[in-house]
């Protein structure tokens, strides 16, 4: 519980207002960065499963549509839908095999059924994630993250040679070289004022060195109308499912929540890089962005494109910019959405030759497993964790490479899911967290008011606790102790007031490996209590009578965090004991 460190990277908080040409040319470089992914997602959807021209065009305008809306959804935050954060949408490669799959049996409206239902259950997992706040811990989001790279870097170095059949064999190693050289160089060594322009730099660079080499592709540009809007293409909607759809529902269900959970990561990595003083995770936003990305579902689902997801870029590119600004989101959303009725100058984008782009996303890849590594390192390491790490890491990373049971897997089902190291990873580690959270201890409950009177209460149930473990008098007295601050902490945040008398408080005790962990749960209209206790060093040496309860907690307890969520809060407390 050390005091949090200053993140001097951040330029501008979700909150700030950067210049117009800096929010402007931020949004800018983060369309260019992830349009060509949106689209091409789309395209080898639609090639793999033979779908007519007309279709895809149809499919990429909507896939266009409903990313720029989403990204404006996730930025601006409306009730309980969006993060109130930078965080891009866009079309999601795990849905590649399970859409084409769709496409072939049943045709465009069997899949936009089945991704409207699929939708449905990324809601509920919005709605009900402090049910699950044991099994998608930092150590399996991080971990999660840190797949998203090792995924994502073989498909990257493969691009960095993809140049068109006959071009120089220089043209590849130069032109990713001079961009990642030049991005590399600004990241570490430019100005802050110059580093937020880093990537259309370094893009623009790469593209001039392209040019003499051929491999920038004027011709698409040259071919592409100048505004479109393809309706006939839209296949309608299938209110009658037939087999195929009940076939493959459970497919798009399972790929819908393992995509929830890369969400669930980037919810968690995007408040850790988006503010000067580090807070404690806000799980209202996680909740939020796991809406906007069931709306984004759902909207893909009516407009029969493939499904969107977060895009873990975003993490990476506010830390390179340092510009965390949500009105860079919503200038991302703008532009995704006119360009979607411009397909000239999406077409320009596409253009941009791929060892350009590769080499510029390797350096956010980088950086994205890096922020993966500091969360599951922050949440701190022991021996069941390193194992969940470890393994669900190195196994993810053996099924993407094609290392692990290649031959026997087919390509049915689970040779499609297992394929992915995303998947296959976040499968093992939610697995070995589910077995950790069975084969525990079993906890103690306690149920009362939040008033007062229920202190005896509390100090009874904790002295049981303590005691059937034999826990010495010094130790037996820090844990009651611990408990009185902490139940006079929580009559604090709700003011202790006559209308706060029916709320309830549950305390769930566990005792374990010599660690007593509490769990406090009730709903709180007040700050997150964690941010409150890093910041206590930085307080008056005198505290008011408020801070006392605050700095006697911080004195009996090893480690304290608090989960807001959506009317629920839970406020975890260790403390250590001996017999």
């Amino acid at each position: 519980m050390a005091a949090a460190s200053v993140n001097e990277t951040v330029r501008y908080e979700p909150d700030e207002n950067p210049p117009q040409l800096v929010t402007i040319g931020s949004g800018i470089q983060a369309a260019i960065l992830i349009l060509a992914p949106v689209v091409l997602t789309v395209v080898i959807v639609s090639r793999i499963a033979e779908q007519s021209a007309e279709f895809m065009t149809w499919a990429i305008f909507a896939a266009l549509l409903v990313s720029g809306s989403t990204t404006v959804l996730q930025a601006v935050r409306v009730g309980r839908f969006g993060a109130g954060h930078v965080l891009m949408m866009g079309t999601s490669g795990a849905f590649i095999a399970v859409c084409a799959a769709a496409l072939k049996l049943g045709g465009p409206a069997t899949m936009a059924s089945l991704i409207v239902i699929s939708a449905l259950f990324q809601f509920l997992l919005a709605a009900r994630l402090s049910w699950l706040r044991r099994i998608f811990t930092p150590i399996v989001t991080g971990t999660v993250i840190m797949l998203i790279a090792a995924t994502v870097m073989p498909i990257v170095f493969d691009t960095l040679a993809d140049v068109p059949e006959g071009s120089p064999q220089a043209a590849a190693p130069v032109s990713a070289l001079v961009t990642m050289v030049i991005v590399v160089a600004m990241v570490v060594r430019a100005p802050p004022a110059w580093r937020l322009w880093s990537p259309i730099i370094a893009i623009a660079v790469g593209c001039l060195v392209s040019i003499p080499y051929g491999i920038f592709d004027f011709q698409q540009v040259l071919d592409a109308p100048w505004i479109g809007i393809p309706f006939d293409g839209w296949p309608g909607f299938d209110v009658t499912p037939g087999i195929e759809f009940w076939a493959l529902l459970p497919a798009f269900i399972v790929v819908t929540l393992v995509g929830a959970i890369e969400t669930i990561g980037d919810g968690v990595a995007i408040q850790r890089v988006s503010r000067r003083n580090p807070r404690a995770t806000d799980f209202r936003v996680v909740q939020g962005a796991l809406n906007a990305d069931g709306v984004g579902n759902l909207l893909s689902g009516l407009l029969a494109t493939v499904p969107n997801t977060t895009y873990s870029s975003s993490i990476a590119l506010a830390e390179v910019t340092g510009v965390a600004a949500r009105r860079v989101g919503v200038v991302i959303g703008v532009i995704f959405v006119v360009l979607a009725f411009f397909p000239k100058v999406a077409a320009l984008l596409i253009a941009i030759p791929p060892p350009v782009a590769a080499a510029y996303i390797t350096v956010l890849v980088v950086l994205l497993f890096v922020q993966g590594m500091r969360i599951v390192i922050n949440d701190g390491m022991d021996h069941r964790k390193a194992i969940v790490v470890g393994l669900a890491f190195w196994i993810g990373a053996g099924f993407q490479s094609g290392w692990i049971f290649k031959d026997l897997l087919g390509e049915g089902f689970i040779g499609v899911l297992l394929s992915n190291g995303m998947t296959a990873g976040a499968i093992v580690a939610i697995i070995v967290m589910v077995f950790i959270e069975l084969t525990r201890s079993r906890r103690r409950r306690l149920q009362v008011a939040l008033e007062s009177d229920a202190l005896p209460k509390i100090e009874q149930f904790l002295l049981a606790v303590a005691g059937k473990r034999g826990w010495n008098d010094a130790s037996t007295e820090r844990l009651t102790s611990a408990g009185e601050e902490m139940l006079a902490i929580l009559l604090q945040e709700t003011d202790g007031g006559e209308a706060e008398t029916a709320r309830r408080l549950t305390v769930n005790a566990r005792l374990e490996n010599g660690m007593a962990e509490l769990e406090f749960v009730t709903s709180l209209e007040g700050e997150n209590l964690e941010d409150h206790l890093a910041y206590l060093n930085e307080l008056p040496p005198v505290p008011d009578e408020r801070e006392v309860s605050f700095r006697l907690l911080w004195h009996y307890a090893s480690s304290v965090q608090h989960q807001k969520y959506h009317g629920l809060d839970i406020i975890t407390v260790q403390v250590e004991g001996s017999r």
